[in-house]
């Protein structure tokens, strides 16, 4: 890192920043500036016209350094911090299983210290705004709110808002309420902006899913659900409803531009043009395909079609770099091997997705490095040996950046990260707070957990028995 660099440089209401490289919509480019002015790009051009139009402003130069828009987190789950490792090795569902119970068991303060620990984490893997799909506690919403406003995070907040628990159907009207409330509550806020929620199509019943869709649509926010994630849930809905997840979002009303598809892995061709035909988007989620699905969304295909996509994290790593790894990777192995394609979108739609795209999907005057929009930035240092020597920026961010690269992360103008750690408050002790009440909470919680952990599942493999026909005896081996 360049030790002549200090946080107190970035302290100023208004300043030029000058970067060796500057992402902007079309791509990396050299001798650019920006003009921050409190939470907006004010200007942004280049450099020599820049000083000319503003000589009485302060100028940072930042030389080996990009510049560039903060990562989008489409789809997370904010609340399910104090699992992590739990669900390793899982099989598919474990929100039947894992977060459901855990996530009800977690009261205002435990909501409050997951959700900052989740906000510190995406902060530290370069992500300025995170789309939270919404909590299975039953309250706790504004400690969430707290939590990340606290931590300097842009967050979009899903309530959830299903009328079916189980057999039961609840009663749909003070559900729509609360709803309308939550939407009202943080209108105008800085940093957090309302979503609602219905975390899969079966829990709902199809007028619900048609007011909550039409509710987001008058309010211009996002509606969320997960949709054909897992097979066992495609199943489920052709048996409940004769229907595929987004067949039935179809037939009901409830898609349209206003609609956030969390996962969409298992669609088929009538699926795919449903959701280009309303202009809905869908949050490709590659880590979460690796760790725990059953497919790999056709993200490349979709890009193709003109459907708008965003890259999620879903909750397992908060690491944007990584993340844009996986993007290309898992197209790769699951789509571009097989037809013998060696570009797979060329690297650059990745990086796009993790930030214009996300702001697009999420309705976000974020995302892009342009005047007037909310300056939410990443400054990357770029001497190190890894990105040495350098012949395409863009592609070279998806297969080689590393998250330890992020010298500052802002957010609304302001410096929120400073190699890694907040400015203004203390993450060691929200680290030793969480310490303390995460196993307490996980341990009161009734999860049921399938697959071992590392090492007991060591130890029975090692005490599996040789099977007969593979001892080898003296007589076998001398013949």
């Amino acid at each position: 890192m360049n030790s002549q660099l200090s946080p107190q440089q970035f302290d100023n209401q208004a300043q030029l920043l000058a970067p060796d490289w500057l992402l902007l919509p079309e791509g990396p480019a050299r001798d650019q500036a920006i003009l921050v002015d409190g939470d907006k790009f004010a200007a942004v051009g280049p450099l020599a016209q820049l000083q000319d139009k503003y000589p009485g402003l302060p100028l940072t130069r930042l030389p080996g350094k990009l510049l560039m828009p903060g990562f989008i987190d489409t789809h997370h789950h904010l609340t399910q911090a104090f699992g992590k490792a739990l669900v390793f090795g899982e099989p598919s569902e474990i929100f039947r299983r894992v977060w459901v119970p855990m996530e009800a068991s977690l009261n205002p303060e435990r909501l409050y210290l997951t959700a900052k620990l989740a906000a510190l984490e995406a902060l530290r893997g370069g992500f300025t705004t995170v789309c939270d799909a919404g909590t299975r506690a039953s309250q706790g919403l504004d400690a969430i709110a707290r939590a990340t406003t606290e931590a300097g995070i842009r967050c979009v907040l899903g309530q959830v808002c299903n009328d079916k628990r189980g057999p039961e159907q609840l009663d749909r009207a003070p559900l729509l309420s609360q709803a309308e409330r939550h939407i009202a509550a943080w209108e105008g806020h800085d940093l957090v902006v309302p979503s609602l929620a219905i975390p899969i199509p079966e829990i709902a019943t199809d007028p619900m899913l048609h007011a909550v869709s039409s509710l987001c649509a008058e309010a211009g926010i996002v509606f969320q659900t997960h949709v054909n994630e897992h097979l066992v849930a495609v199943e489920r809905s052709l048996e409940q409803r004769g229907l595929r997840p987004v067949e039935h979002l179809y037939r009901v009303g409830a898609l349209g531009p206003q609609a956030l598809l969390a996962h969409a892995t298992l669609l088929t061709p009538t699926e795919l043009k449903m959701v280009r035909d309303t202009d809905a988007a869908v949050s490709y989620n590659p880590v979460a395909s690796a760790w725990k699905g059953n497919a790999v969304a056709q993200a490349q295909l979709m890009d193709t079609l003109g459907i708008r996509l965003g890259l999620g994290t879903d909750g397992t790593r908060s690491d944007g770099f990584r993340l844009l790894d996986y993007a290309e990777a898992a197209q790769r192995f699951a789509f571009g091997l097989a037809v013998g394609d060696a570009s797979c979108g060329g690297g650059w739609p990745w990086l796009e997705q993790a930030t214009q795209g996300g702001a697009g999907v999420l309705g976000l005057a974020t995302g892009v490095i342009a005047e007037g929009k909310a300056a939410d930035f990443l400054l990357v240092d770029l001497e190190v040996p890894e990105m040495l020597p350098s012949w395409d920026l863009s592609w070279e961010l998806v297969r080689l950046a590393n998250r330890d690269q992020i010298q500052g992360v802002f957010v609304a103008g302001r410096l929120r990260l400073w190699q890694g750690w907040p400015l203004d408050w203390d993450a060691r002790t929200l680290m030793r707070e969480v310490s303390m009440l995460a196993k307490t909470a996980v341990e009161q919680a009734p999860i049921q957990k399938i697959h071992a952990f590392s090492s007991q599942h060591r130890s029975e493999r090692k005490e599996l028995p040789t099977p007969p026909c593979c001892t080898m005896t003296e007589s076998t081996h001398e013949s």
